[in-house]
């Protein structure tokens, strides 16, 4: 009789344990959805790679962060999903004879793009991003080494890689570089950002990519239209590759097909008067 009071007492005791730790879960679980965006925003010291995936209905992209949080670091991927405008950006790690055929489209349909560069290429093909600019383009800061930038802690070791990449534009061009940063690799966390905006910089990931940059498994020309088009969405910001031969066979043609579906073009410098004007959509009501 006493053992079967004690085993009651025990099962009791531990039920009502596994009780209370279930309410203080409920609790925490209640507490931070109360308290965070759809998308929160990554803890601090968190590394995180930046990735976007799309609605298969509409091709509307869902990104790790919110518009909120990331443009409180002054940070952007996606103009104004109202406007049915695109924002061309291309990533330069190296010069391997497609991006003159990249900016004859660009010349062709009258667009300006942002390409962000790093050290070598604008050690190894100076004539090229000279002629960017003198065709109106921008060019951008994606770093000297193209270093996976969330794991530098140090931020004096930052700032040298973004000053490095200033320094060696203006030798080359004689200009002062504008001060727009994308991350190698997409590779950051919230201090990475932040130290940007110190620098003066603004950020800008993308809404819309595809796998490009792989140069001994590129897509064929079917593959990318598809790839590129059933994601294409209104204020896209575009990541293109110029390592790719595919992007530089079929950009004049893709400009084509995106203009007839009744696109344009816009820049990189629009997105901080979108700001002043409350013109980027900063809720998540249009995503599918």
């Amino acid at each position: 009789m006493k053992n079967n009071l004690l085993q009651i007492k025990f099962f009791c005791v531990r039920n009502f344990g596994y009780l209370f730790l279930a309410l203080v879960l409920l609790g925490l679980a209640i507490f931070y959805s109360c308290n965070t965006d759809k998308n929160p925003f990554i803890p601090t010291g968190t590394s995180q790679d930046w990735g976007v995936g799309y609605a298969k209905d509409s091709g509307e992209p869902n990104a790790p962060i919110s518009e909120i949080d990331l443009a409180k670091m002054n940070g952007f991927y996606r103009g104004n999903a109202e406007d049915k405008k695109l924002y061309l950006t291309f990533d330069c790690g190296y010069e391997n004879g497609n991006t003159e055929k990249i900016l004859d489209a660009l010349k062709k349909h009258h667009i300006k793009a942002t390409f962000f560069v790093v050290g070598h290429y604008l050690d190894s093909a100076s004539d090229i991003v000279k002629r960017m600019l003198e065709e109106g383009h921008t060019v951008g800061n994606h770093t000297y080494h193209h270093k996976d930038m969330s794991q530098i802690s140090d931020p004096s070791v930052f700032k040298n890689e973004l000053e490095m990449v200033e320094t060696k534009f203006k030798e080359i061009t004689g200009q002062d570089m504008i001060k727009y940063y994308r991350p190698p690799q997409g590779k950051f966390q919230k201090e990475n950002l932040e130290q940007a905006k110190s620098l003066g910089y603004k950020t800008f990931f993308w809404s819309l990519a595809y796998v490009d940059w792989d140069t001994k498994k590129q897509p064929s020309r079917e593959e990318a239209f598809e790839k590129i088009l059933s994601r294409t969405h209104n204020g896209a910001i575009v990541l293109l590759h110029n390592t790719s031969n595919t992007n530089g066979e079929i950009l004049d043609e893709l400009l084509t097909k995106w203009e007839q579906l009744g696109y344009s073009f816009g820049q990189l410098s629009e997105f901080q008067d979108m700001m002043f004007e409350g013109r980027i959509n900063l809720d998540y009501n249009h995503i599918s």
